[in-house]
């Protein structure tokens, strides 16, 4: 389905195109166990594919996973350019709304009285049975407005700590607890609009109701399996120098410099490889902190990758190292448990979810750059113990399967239809 709602009638065109199907290249994602009824679903995401980043990739597979299922998706999120535009790719309807890019790469505005006309004129065309927001920012606030004043059932999800915006708007550290604050009251308001609230995590859902938002309900970003090779069946990395990978953006809060850190510790005793796939605003300062460092030989930074080479990586790598601490859930920890990796992670916000010490890899007290390099070091000098380590990781991220995740969200989804119907 087609739909001429999303032209702004002032500034905007509207064109359609035909593009590969989101997840074409793995295989469908399970049907649900029993059958359900056929819904017509509207996702709001402000950041959406070719962005790269965990909510952005979330919200494709979340509503490629029920295309695949029969329901009819819809997609409202912000154009790659000033137009908007609608595209079909024989699964999903994406409305792309006309936008402004920002500083950040991956992140472009849609003007608010823009985003919430656009959300009233789509919830208008499409009567859909329920509205699901990946974030509150315009487009989410814009399409929870409009749903609340259509009847709309709302469900929405959160993946953002407003913590996460410091090193974005470089404010000076006294005045970061006031934003936070301001923050929070902000995302509040928003999602107290919805029916149904989630968060990726139990630890995540705790944050939530800490913070002013009780009853939230955890349900996991889901994780497909079938990318990579069971570790028993993988081969090994034969390179000579343990390679350590981490994965996501070159931003503050993922605090990547620790890790450089602690690879240049181990030059004492070991030669380490550090792979760094992802990109930021922290991408410049972490190449001179490997030169001061004496160890930009072995420091490879890939930039953003495809999927082949993203997978490769993984594969590659003998430890997995997370040291962000400001993880809702964490898509690329989630990832290297599942290609088989022990995982060396902050002791910080949900990562503990996904780490347990000694079982799937170790967790160290975030900032101790000593104590990381502590827990890289037993990984590395016991291959035994990183095979041992990423059976159980995989058997441990099992639960997170993408089809656990659909089923729980068409769950909630038919919930909320039921409700609103007479």
């Amino acid at each position: 389905m087609t739909s001429n709602a999303m032209a702004d009638a002032t500034t905007d065109s509207a064109g359609s195109s035909t593009v590969e199907p989101l997840g074409a290249s793995h295989a469908p994602f399970p049907a649900a166990a029993t059958e359900k009824a056929t819904l017509r679903i509207v996702i709001g995401a402000d950041t959406y594919p070719p962005d790269v980043n965990g909510a952005a990739n979330f919200a494709a597979r979340l509503a490629t996973g029920l295309a695949q299922r029969g329901h009819d998706v819809h997609v409202v999120c912000p154009s790659t350019t000033a137009r908007s535009t609608v595209e079909s790719n024989g699964l999903v309807t994406v409305h792309r709304v006309g936008s402004w890019a920002t500083s950040h790469p991956t992140f472009r505005v849609v003007p608010p009285a823009r985003a919430m006309r656009q959300a009233r004129a789509l919830l208008a065309e499409l009567a859909p049975d329920v509205a699901h927001i990946q974030a509150h920012f315009l487009l989410g606030r814009g399409l929870a407005a409009a749903a609340r004043r259509t009847g709309v059932a709302l469900i929405a999800t959160n993946h953002f700590m407003p913590e996460n915006l410091h090193g974005h708007l470089r404010l000076p550290r006294p005045l970061r607890s006031a934003a936070s604050r301001l923050g929070w009251w902000d995302l509040r308001r928003v999602l107290r609009r919805a029916q149904i609230v989630t968060a990726p995590t139990p630890r995540a859902v705790q944050l939530l109701a800490e913070h002013g938002v009780p009853s939230a309900v955890p349900v996991s970003c889901g994780i497909d399996l079938d990318r990579f090779p069971r570790p028993e069946r993988a081969p090994m990395p034969d390179h000579l120098a343990p390679h350590v990978l981490f994965v996501g953006r070159l931003d503050e809060e993922k605090r990547v410099h620790e890790l450089l850190l602690a690879a240049h510790r181990l030059r004492r005793d070991h030669r380490v490889r550090v792979e760094i796939v992802g990109d930021g605003k922290c991408r410049g300062a972490l190449r001179k902190l490997a030169g001061r460092l004496g160890i930009a030989g072995d420091v490879t930074f890939h930039g953003y990758v495809d999927e082949r080479a993203l997978v490769d990586a993984y594969l590659r790598a003998d430890v997995f190292c997370m040291p962000g601490v400001a993880e809702l859930q964490s898509l690329a920890t989630m990832d290297a448990l599942a290609a088989g990796k022990p995982v060396v992670a902050a002791d910080a916000m949900a990562l503990p979810h996904l780490v347990s010490n000694g079982v799937t890899g170790w967790l160290y007290p975030p900032g101790d750059v000593a104590a990381l390099a502590d827990r890289l070091r037993r990984l590395i000098e016991d291959p035994a113990a990183r095979i041992r380590m990423g059976i159980a990781g995989r058997r441990h991220i099992a639960q997170h399967t993408m089809a656990s995740t659909l089923d729980r969200f068409e769950g909630l989804y038919s919930e909320l239809a039921m409700a609103a119907r007479p």
